[in-house]
């Protein structure tokens, strides 16, 4: 027989999956291109061919070791076992529940859980305390706090007229002042020289001594004016 008149031999299907599986497509994908293929699988259709991107994104958060946990859990089980796992839920759900890394997040969630709790209980219990001391807290800033701001300010206040007394303005003031009030007491003086109200030796002892008085100032005086205006 001629080789052009051979019929096509027919190509092998690949398995179709349930199409009311529970798990998602890219694990179905996955799955699905475990299989063997045969060469004519790759024009029928997507069924053996899985996307890199599915393929990627199922295994991006399983590491070798939980992959290589789950094949060997899945690999002695029979077709119809696997039919039931991407058909009924239930059955599903176990397998997922008894995977160790499931486990391990579900204890460690349930850990976690735990602990929250109990931080919260503990925070609750603390709860009449804090507000036992926030009111002591406000006892204290509106007695002894207030009481000790007034004492601040009144002792400002001192210190504040203490240097404005003390300033070299206020000084070189006072010097003229009392320069003044000395040059008023000498002619007061000599007014009681002229009318007789004062004798002479009294009142060149008493003169004498005020415009002592009065020079010495007068000199301070001059000396602290052009210290402060040089």
């Amino acid at each position: 027989m001629d080789s052009g008149s051979q019929e096509p031999q027919p190509q092998s299907r690949p398995q179709e999956v349930p199409t009311d599986s529970w798990y998602p497509p890219s694990v179905i994908s996955s799955s699905s291109s475990s299989r063997p293929t045969t060469p004519g699988s790759s024009t029928s259709g997507n069924f053996g061919i899985s996307r890199p991107t599915d393929r990627q994104n199922s295994l991006s958060s399983v590491s070798p070791a939980e992959a290589a946990g789950i094949i060997a859990m899945l690999k002695d089980k029979s077709v119809d076992e696997l039919r039931k796992l991407l058909s009924d839920k239930d059955a599903y759900q176990n397998l997922l529940y008894s995977l160790e890394p499931v486990k391990t997040q579900n204890r460690v969630r349930d850990e976690l859980r735990n602990e929250t709790l109990q931080l919260a209980r503990e925070n609750l219990e603390k709860e009449p305390r804090i507000m036992e001391l926030r009111n002591q807290c406000r006892i204290i800033r509106t007695t002894e706090l207030a009481a000790a701001q007034e004492k601040l300010h009144e002792l400002e206040r001192k210190k504040d007229e203490t240097l404005r007394y003390y300033s070299p303005a206020s000084l070189i003031h006072r010097l003229q002042d009392a320069m003044s009030k000395t040059e008023e007491e000498s002619e007061a003086l000599h007014q009681q020289l002229l009318d007789r109200e004062i004798d002479l030796s009294a009142f060149v002892q008493k003169y004498k001594k005020m415009r002592h008085t009065y020079h010495k100032r007068a000199l301070t005086h001059l000396a602290a004016k052009t210290t402060a205006t040089s």
